[in-house]
């Protein structure tokens, strides 16, 4: 490292936010990144509290701090977007305009065509654009990337990925923003947790899908957007897929797993054990590969930071992604190696909108393009 670190603004994430803080502490936990600036609410006021809080300058909002940072000689020169959907299109294109890199939230957007034009402003501003799919920075999931790539289990035939959560199972509706279509977008669940399983199959199974059969409900009375998505999917070069994200499954935490299934054996790795992977041979015997372990290849060894049977969870995961992106910023690298990016924040907005419009028509079996242009 020459200089450092990073200088880090957020957009959100103040007083009372689950993710504002989850942020900042991935952020700055390997001390390439330091948090100097915010407009953490539309509320000034709580803005202003956060930023005192965190010993930061504060500003009423995200059109005054990106003015304000980029005019600075010691100013940002990473956003971090912390809000609702329908923000993320106009601070990152703001941000970008303005010569400052970008790591937002998930979706990407408020909705495809935003997706799009954002992916032509990324290009254009010659800036890193990153997205927080907090589960590629895990050190397994690399591994499991890692071993598929390699052809270790053959021509993948069948990839399983489920995502269920029960916070949303009562009638008496918890979703905040997330159940209003003008801050969601077009889907609740299906943009919530639904784009995670998507991002997941396709970086671990190396493979984009290409069509899709959806069947999207909103579940407990009186909701506008969907609640529990059941999806088939196929792959380029021909693997099958099922893809299930239910935010109604009661009794559910945060139960997110994936299974590939190839020619030799599958592999598969849980959220809930998430320092280990297994697989299962078709004419073998189970292997568990345990993180931060000496046979591991590169990607999965440099994703863990303490000795294996320590366990490390969601924060350094979260870390994995804005290290990865400190360090491209730093060596002055046009891409952030395994970070997701504009090409899955699109991929991410085609998933959904056409997963929702395909049940709604009850379509069937329809393309999925996710294409940038």
């Amino acid at each position: 490292m020459t200089r450092g670190p990073i200088r880090l603004a957020m957009v959100g994430g103040g007083p009372g936010a689950f993710i504002g803080p989850v942020h900042r502490m991935a952020a700055e936990l390997d001390g390439r990144i330091r948090l100097v600036a915010g407009a953490f609410s539309r509320d000034a006021g709580r803005s202003a509290e956060a930023a005192r809080a965190w010993g930061v300058r504060g500003y009423d909002d995200f059109a005054g701090l990106i003015a304000g940072e980029a005019a600075r000689h010691d100013g940002a020169e990473l956003v971090a977007v912390v809000t609702p959907n329908h923000l993320h299109f106009p601070v990152s294109a703001a941000a970008l305009r303005a010569g400052l890199h970008v790591m937002s939230d998930k979706p990407a957007t408020l909705n495809l065509a935003e997706a799009r034009e954002l992916a032509g402003i990324v290009a254009a501003s010659g800036r890193l654009y990153g997205l927080t799919h907090t589960y590629t920075g895990y050190p397994m999931v690399r591994e499991a990337r890692a071993i598929v790539a390699r052809g270790d289990l053959g021509r993948v035939r069948k990839i399983v990925v489920e995502y269920a959560q029960g916070w949303l199972s009562r009638t008496d509706d918890a979703a905040g923003w997330r159940a209003d279509p003008t801050q969601s977008g077009a889907g609740g669940c299906i943009a919530d947790i639904g784009v995670h399983a998507f991002n997941l199959a396709e970086f671990i199974g190396g493979a984009p899908v290409e069509r899709l059969c959806a069947d999207l409900a909103a579940v407990v009375p009186g909701r506008t957007l969907d609640d529990d998505c059941n999806v088939l999917l196929r792959f380029a070069g021909g693997a099958r897929g099922v893809l299930i994200a239910s935010q109604i499954s009661a009794g559910a935490r945060n139960g997110l797993r994936i299974q590939v299934f190839g020619e030799k054996g599958g592999l598969s790795w849980s959220h809930e054990r998430h320092t280990e992977l297994t697989i299962d041979w078709l004419d073998g015997p189970t292997h568990t590969l345990h993180a931060a372990s000496g046979y591991l290849g590169d990607a999965a060894r440099a994703a863990s930071r303490i000795p294996t049977g320590h366990p490390e969870g969601f924060i350094e995961a979260f870390a994995n992604l804005y290290r990865d992106m400190a360090d491209a910023i730093l060596e002055g690298r046009g891409d952030a190696g395994l970070v997701p990016g504009i090409a899955e924040g699109v991929r991410g907005m085609a998933f959904v909108e056409t997963a929702v419009a395909a049940s709604r028509d009850d379509a069937g079996w329809v393309s999925l393009d996710g294409s940038i242009a």
